[in-house]
Order: C-alpha cells, then structure tokens, then sequence
C-alpha cells in the first residue's frame, strides 16, 4: 500500500423518464452499479418534484423517451437545469412488458398462461422508463427489494361527509 487515500467511488445517478399525460414512469438508476434505486408512477407535477429532489442527490442526466408528452417535458426539463437526452421509445410497452416479468418471475399458475398473453398486474409505466435507460447506457438493470415503488392513488369516488 503506498499510503495515498482511496478515491471514493462516486455514482453516476441517471434518471429515466417515460411521459404521459395523465401519469408518467420514473426510475433513479446507479449505472456504476446498474441498479434502479427508485421507480414511480405518479401524476406529472409528482414527477416534478421528484427529479428535483433527485437533483439534490446528485442527479445528472434525464433520459426521455420521445413519445406522448415529450416535448413538453424538455421544456419542462429544462427550467430544472436538466438536459433531457430522447430515447426512441418505439415498442417499449410490448418490450417492458416482457422484461416486467424478467423482473418479477411469474407464479407458478401464470406460467400456464403463454408468454405472449400475460398482462402484468399493475401498471408498468416506471419499466418503461427503466428500459429507455437501459437503451440509452447499453445496460441492464437490476432492481432489489430496497427500491421504492410509488404510485398513483386512487382518486376518491366518494363524497366527503
């Protein structure tokens, strides 16, 4: 050992972002260690605020996929300082669907069911924007159970009393 300290290693924080009107998809990913740290479905103005809060972590980059919505993000992006990078987003839905299922095994009962014909149980929107990272790195990531899966909420269909 020639006694100079050990560099720490820093993170390459990436966000990946798939637009949509109503709700968007969300991910944080560590690409030094290829890992998604966070992943959402949320409203657009949740999404906001949570790549703010991600820029205060050490966010440096957006990648955007180039469908519904895009345009108004860069806009959007672009008053948070972020430079958004677009991904071709052409078949990422029939593609995260796929790779939802890479990421959450079937049940056994699923599997009786032909690939090609399973629907994911919930929205996949944050797998989407988890593959147009990966498109864009040339990675895959892993996702661990420490991830943290926001969603929408159900809007109330009840009057309050």
């Amino acid at each position: 050992m020639n006694g100079s300290p050990i560099a720490p290693r820093t993170r390459t924080l990436i966000a990946g972002l798939d637009p949509g009107h109503s709700k968007c998809g969300l991910v944080l990913a560590d690409t030094e260690r290829n890992l998604v740290l966070e992943a959402a479905i949320l409203p657009p103005q949740d999404c906001a605020n949570l790549l703010q809060g991600w820029q205060l972590q050490g966010l440096e980059s957006v990648v955007v996929g180039n469908g519904t919505g895009s345009r108004r993000w860069r806009e959007q992006l672009g008053q948070l300082h972020l430079q958004p990078e677009l991904v071709n987003e052409h078949g990422s839905t029939l593609a995260a669907r796929q790779r939802y299922w890479e990421l959450c095994p079937p049940s056994p009962w699923t599997r009786l069911v032909p690939a090609g014909l399973r629907l994911p149980p919930r929205d996949i929107d944050d797998v989407v924007a988890q593959l147009l990272v990966e498109r864009h790195r040339g990675i895959q990531l892993q996702r661990t159970s420490a991830a943290v899966q926001r969603t929408l909420t159900a809007p109330k269909t009840w009057p309050a009393r």
